[in-house]
């Protein structure tokens, strides 16, 4: 068996609006994690870039260890390095591309004893939420079940996406880390904003398992965490807006964020886009815009 691999991870947007901690999808946007092995025990950083941080190769570390711990396997150490078109803390899923990499990776040198939904649940319980890696590591629509209470994960429903379907995601120059973020959030909401979202959840849930797409319209009502952190990111509220407003059919904050994503058909996707561009850019706020489609296929072993 070869001593390196090359894994390839989509990027995922996660909550989908009401779903918190909870839904999660799989875009066609990437990031490559090469993992070699090494003659030692030691976990090394081999990319070029010089100023990688060391909280990301203690992320990689906790990944081993939980990787070796699981599967009984006799530990080795490994470089490993990076490669990826997805912004860092903006929501989606930059850090399941890392550590879900590296997992797949150590998982394919010792014959592939974890299947996905084993890989799911261990990022699931380091990461304490399953809806990046239940996307990114096994594609498509994502419904993860997880008890916060306990830290343990309880499985996943996966739906394949319609290739009509884009994904538009405009993401500001502004980090949010979700530790921060999630601060933000209430300690208590009132039973009917619950009830309100737990219905825009459930049909929402159920036009992409139906694939009637169309009832995404009827989707847009979230009160637990959308309104707490749209204050603390400036036009994504009105972003979202500007894009149903174009033509999308629903859209959301990506993740904590900063970025924010709609949800349209082809036709309609470029007049979508430049609408949630321009809402940023004319409020003097730097953004990358993409015109997405879901991935269907999850992580993947390039070489």
């Amino acid at each position: 068996m070869s001593k390196s691999v090359a894994v390839r991870v989509p990027a995922s947007t996660s909550n989908c609006g009401p779903g918190f901690d909870t839904l999660g999808l799989a875009l066609n946007l990437y990031g490559t994690v090469t993992i070699s092995l090494r003659s030692d025990d030691q976990v090394v950083y081999a990319g070029a870039k010089i100023a990688f941080p060391a909280e990301a190769t203690d992320m990689v570390k906790v990944v081993g260890d939980g990787f070796y711990e699981k599967t009984g396997e006799a530990f080795s150490g490994f470089d490993f390095d990076i490669v990826s078109d997805v912004p860092v803390a903006r929501g989606l899923g930059s850090s399941v591309i890392l550590r879900g990499g590296v997992l797949a990776g150590l998982n394919h040198f010792a014959g592939s004893p974890l299947n996905r939904d084993d890989q799911v649940k261990l990022i699931s319980e380091i990461e304490g939420h399953p809806d990046n890696a239940s996307a990114a590591i096994m594609g498509g629509f994502t419904v993860a079940r997880f008890c916060p209470e306990t830290n343990v994960y309880k499985g996943t429903q996966r739906f394949a996406v319609d290739e009509g379907l884009n994904f538009v995601v405009a993401s500001p120059d502004l980090e949010i880390q979700t530790d921060d973020s999630r601060m933000a959030l209430p300690s208590e909401i009132s039973f009917e904003k619950v009830v309100s979202s737990l219905n825009s959840l459930s049909y929402l849930v159920a036009a992409f398992a139906s694939g009637n797409y169309e009832a995404l319209k009827a989707c847009r009502v979230d009160h637990l965490h959308q309104p707490y952190r749209f204050k603390n990111i400036p036009q994504a509220e009105e972003a979202i807006r500007a894009g149903i407003e174009s033509g999308a059919l629903t859209g959301w904050l990506s993740g904590s964020g900063s970025s924010v994503l709609c949800v349209t058909s082809t036709s309609k996707s470029e007049a979508v886009k430049e609408a949630m561009k321009n809402c940023f850019s004319g409020n003097a706020l730097r953004s990358s815009c993409y015109v997405l489609q879901a991935d269907n296929t999850g992580i993947t072993i390039e070489s």
